[in-house]
């Protein structure tokens, strides 16, 4: 007997659309405060509204929309405190997969990271800020991967988006090139099992981040 096909592909329907907004709230296309109904969404995005009501309800985990009962579903506005409390929970989890992963990497996790990092340094000079985010989650996501523990992964997968919104607001090349740097001695230190070091330099990493989104005050 085959299982039915209809809830994965409802399944598969909302992830593509969760996708799709989150990455439209994180770049600003649907701006911080924005009112978004599911009917015009779904409309724009050529879905059925099903998964796209899913998806915001998602997002509304995630701290990127917000749902008043009988109103209205809105782009969260952007609250600098409660994204720097966000940022401060993921750097202790970038700091568990650092501990738990640097001393575990294979040769091909080392020359990932470095693929990435170069891209990485790429971007910055070229001024993409999509590209150097997406190069900086890939290469802190060899560590995550390599460290294997799902609730770790989804803590961060949860709290990042939020993050990147507020880092897209405030990006300056200055920092991105001293992540540059950091990033070679986190990889240097993966690359020579030193778990100690490891984690001192993904702190140091999200030291700087934190240092950075201080500077955006609450209004």
């Amino acid at each position: 007997m085959t299982a039915p096909l209809a809830p994965v592909g409802r399944v598969l329907l909302r992830d593509q659309a969760l996708t799709r907004i989150r990455a439209a709230i994180v770049t600003g296309e649907l701006a911080p405060g924005a009112v978004v109904k599911d009917a015009e969404l779904a409309g724009r995005l050529g879905l059925s509204v099903a998964p796209v009501r899913a998806a915001l309800a998602k997002l509304v985990d995630e701290g990127l929309v917000e749902a008043k009962p009988q109103s209205h579903t809105r782009v969260t506005p952007l609250r600098p405190r409660q994204v720097r409390d966000a940022a401060a929970v993921v750097r202790v989890m970038h700091e568990l997969a650092a501990r738990e992963a640097a001393g575990r990497v294979t040769g091909d996790d080392v020359a990932a990271m470095r693929a990435a990092n170069a891209r990485f340094a790429a971007a910055v000079d070229a001024g993409d800020l999509d590209a150097a985010l997406a190069a900086d989650d890939e290469l802190h996501g060899v560590l995550l991967a390599r460290a294997g523990n799902g609730a770790l992964t989804a803590t961060v997968e949860r709290l990042t988006p939020a993050i990147r919104r507020l880092e897209r607001a405030r990006f300056a090349a200055a920092h991105g090139r001293g992540s540059v740097g950091l990033h070679e001695r986190l990889i240097a230190a993966c690359a020579g099992g030193d778990v100690d070091a490891a984690v001192a330099t993904t702190t140091e990493i999200w030291t700087a981040l934190l240092s950075e989104l201080e500077e955006t005050h609450d209004h």
